[in-house]
């Protein structure tokens, strides 16, 4: 394929932005490649700047769950924009996805928006902590949480891809009070949280990992981490901005049936703009400001052409079916290529819940951080290129997810079947 025009924009791009993008993943680094310059989507596909095409299975990294442009949400947008476009002040919008998100979420009962991923997960951890004395926060092992200074201790995603184990900049003050320890280790929770109880304000957690690659809980990790930070007093807080509106209506928590005290939410609420929210119990939300002393602001929050594109979005996913039938298109999918996985000789092990999955590069089963990292990432890189040259976009990174939209139809899919298999035989070569 040529790929002129999105060479000459990274050349532009190095001088202007810091290695010529705006987060770190997709300057395609850990891929061997350059990245692509997409002009325009629509359903499932991508193009970019040279006009090339490509069945995406990026997906946004994930908020684009009934595909690009869906028509609903691009009439949601076209009604609000020549309203305005930020007010600073409350809008019947920001009121009606509020009650549609606490309506969707089980564990909803308030809920505050708020601009990113990040600043939800932020915000949250700052409430656990004002809400219960204590400073400490407990994490795990290649779950990623966004950039904020406590949360940058053996995360997962963008610093496994790079190869950077924390980063500088954070101060040693902050780090001091975060704890990473083990995903799905049972033993090493409860020994940790029984220790230090008395010091932990909260532990956060992606319910089903999906920055280190898809890692999916064994159930016995969860119903222990509920009852015991339940018993201990500390406040359990669910990153759900992957998995929120994405493995069900209800996120993780509903399809698994449990529930946190505090949900941090993105990706799909936003309709493909920039959202995110945290939210929960009505006695610890009842603490934020101006309700309580726990402050957190944002000029941009509640913006209401971001309101108006989740309301759309969310109305459409709450339809009858609808997950049923992502269910059911995304578990053909995942058979189709476990098959080929399975007739290649290439080590190959598929993760997958939902319309979310990760053909990792290794022999042995991916279930925490440590065998995740075991992956053969130049493996990988050049699947991706493999697959890219064919018109089929992945994740720039073995430590992402794959993501099926309601968009990603029977052809798409096929094709994308058959260039995985025509790579896997040049990578058994």
């Amino acid at each position: 394929m040529n790929n002129e025009q999105s060479r000459e924009y990274f050349i532009r791009a190095k001088k202007v932005i810091p290695g010529g993008v705006n987060s770190p993943v997709r300057a395609c680094k850990s891929v061997g490649c350059d990245p692509l310059f997409v002009r325009k989507a629509t359903g499932c596909t991508v193009i970019d700047e040279d006009g090339n095409s490509y069945v995406d299975f990026v997906c946004s990294w994930g908020p684009m769950i009934l595909g690009h442009a869906h028509p609903d949400v691009v009439a949601a947008i076209k009604t609000a924009a020549p309203l305005g476009t930020s007010f600073g002040a409350p809008t019947s919008l920001e009121v009606e996805l509020a009650e549609l998100v606490c309506d969707s979420v089980p564990s909803l009962e308030k809920v505050r928006f708020v601009n990113s991923g990040t600043e939800a997960t932020m915000s949250a951890v700052r409430l656990a902590r004002g809400y219960t004395g204590k400073d400490m926060v407990v994490k795990f092992d290649g779950c990623y949480h966004g950039h904020a200074d406590s949360f940058l201790v053996k995360a997962g995603s963008g610093l496994i891809t790079l190869g950077i184990p924390g980063s500088p900049g954070v101060p040693e003050d902050i780090v001091k009070n975060t704890l990473s320890i083990p995903y799905n280790d049972t033993e090493v929770l409860e020994e940790t949280l029984r220790a230090r109880a008395d010091d932990i304000a909260c532990v956060i957690v992606e319910p089903v990992a999906g920055n280190m690659g898809v890692v999916v809980p064994e159930m016995e990790f969860l119903r222990t981490l509920r009852s015991l930070t339940k018993e201990l007093g500390i406040v359990l807080i669910f990153d759900e901005v992957i998995t929120g509106f994405r493995l069900a209506l209800g996120g993780a928590q509903e399809r698994f049936g449990i529930l946190p005290d505090l949900t941090c939410l993105g990706k799909i609420i936003g309709g493909g703009l920039p959202v995110g929210a945290y939210g929960g119990r009505r006695e610890i939300m009842d603490q934020v400001a101006p309700d309580g002393p726990v402050y957190q602001a944002g000029t941009l929050s509640g913006n209401p052409l971001a309101m108006a594109a989740g309301l759309a979005m969310l109305k459409v996913v709450r339809q009858p079916d609808f997950y049923s039938e992502l269910e059911e298109k995304s578990d053909w999918f995942a058979g189709e290529l476990s098959g080929i996985a399975g007739r290649s000789s290439v080590p190959t092990v598929l993760n997958r819940i939902g319309s979310m999955m990760t053909c990792f590069f290794t022999k042995e089963p991916v279930r925490d951080f440590k065998t995740a990292a075991e992956a053969d990432t130049e493996r990988y890189g050049q699947h991706f290129r493999q697959m890219l040259s064919g018109g089929v976009w992945l994740a720039p990174s073995q430590f992402e997810a794959m993501f099926i939209s309601a968009a990603h139809d029977r052809t798409s899919m096929e094709k994308a079947l058959a260039m995985t298999e025509s790579s896997f035989k040049k990578l058994s070569d």
